[in-house]
């Protein structure tokens, strides 16, 4: 990238088409028209870029000849290509994607499906480098794991919730409040005959903080949509619903060889469970009633409770009375009806939670 533009090298021996497709992109993007396979390796001596379009028929060395050079080179390999032709055989684009191409575009050229094409894989690296940079992150933190999680893990994890929430626009201390609301319910549950075998044996060390990681997937979210003051379309409210796996995927991946630490096991319980309902309706694997890990149903009421006290960029705040309502409405719907009267017979404590906004 260079002065903040994404850089993208035009492969093609047509001289037509390198002029329209650097006449498309120039505005947007920083654009490299090269004539040969051979001339591209010359540039790619000077300049890395973030994407190739590559033509695949050219004299002396076609686009597969050039990406099968990319692929066994160390330093060029993870270069994305897409490739440019005016053929159409599907057995065509089999060959080129088995060599490691990401996509195909015909020519002549749509000047609005090429940058369209371009920006999604784009934003696909970008969101694989984000995910790299947090995968890193928390493998970091999980190895300073020791009997104690420390208050510098408390704050790392707070960081980590506080850009998620600025993501999505909505207020400070969600993590925090999520939290409190979390402890009264297991205190509560450990003080009564349901539930309590299982809650009891919970670290509270390791759970709250994991809490914390339950809406992790929402960094691979793109932002024009958890910031949309409209409704969703269907297909943006799909797309938001994959944050429950992505969260998953994400924490599956920081710590292999310590996949069974308690940490690590209540993130991922909750992470991927948080949005199930009690009546099945829910997502990702429409669990109902406690095939829902117990953990995932607290959260489910916790979270929505202080998604309905906080701002969104589509409607004001509920105030509590009303979303203690709502949270009584979904009783043996949404929420697990146990807990729900847990929440009712401290809903007091859940409102004086819910005021800091920070």
């Amino acid at each position: 990238m260079v002065n903040g533009r994404q850089i993208i090298l035009l492969v093609d021996d047509n001289v037509a088409s390198l002029t329209m497709g650097r006449n498309i992109l120039k505005d947007k993007f920083d654009v490299y028209p090269i004539s040969s396979g051979e001339k591209l390796f010359e540039i790619l001596e000077k300049i890395t870029p973030d994407l190739i379009l590559l033509d695949v028929s050219m004299p002396e060395m076609d686009g597969y000849d050039v990406i099968r050079r990319l692929k066994a080179s160390r330093k060029h390999q993870d270069i994305h290509v897409v490739f440019l032709t005016s053929r159409d055989a599907p057995g065509n684009e089999l060959e080129g994607l088995s060599l490691g191409a990401i996509d195909y575009v015909f020519k002549p050229f749509s000047p609005a499906l090429l940058i369209q094409r371009i920006d999604n894989h784009l934003l696909l690296d970008s969101r694989k480098k984000e995910l790299e940079k947090y995968n890193h992150h928390l493998k970091e933190m999980a190895m300073e794991f020791s009997g104690e999680f420390s208050e510098l893990m408390f704050a790392a994890l707070g960081v980590l919730t506080e850009s998620i929430e600025f993501r999505e626009s909505t207020v400070g201390g969600h993590g925090k409040r999520i939290r409190s609301y979390l402890k009264i319910l297991i205190d509560e549950l450990n003080s009564k005959d349901e539930y309590n075998k299982e809650s009891a044996s919970w670290d509270m060390n390791f759970l709250l903080p994991a809490s914390q990681l339950h809406d992790l997937g929402k960094l691979l979210i793109n932002e024009s949509i958890l910031k949309k003051p409209e409704p969703l379309t269907e297909d943006e409210l799909a797309e938001i619903k994959k944050h429950t796996e992505m969260g998953v995927s994400i924490i599956e991946q920081i710590s292999p060889e310590r996949r069974e630490h308690a940490f690590l096991q209540y993130a991922l319980s909750i992470a991927g469970s948080h949005h199930e309902r009690w009546d099945g309706k829910g997502y990702p694997k429409g669990l109902e009633r406690t095939e829902i890990p117990l953990l995932g149903r607290m959260m489910a009421l916790a979270d929505a409770y202080d998604a309905l006290i906080s701002e969104r960029p589509y409607r004001k705040a509920f105030s509590t009375a009303e979303a203690e309502k709502m949270i009584l409405d979904g009783k043996g719907s949404w929420f697990d009806p146990v807990l729900v009267d847990i929440f009712l017979e401290n809903s007091s404590t859940f409102a004086e939670i819910a005021m800091r906004k920070s």
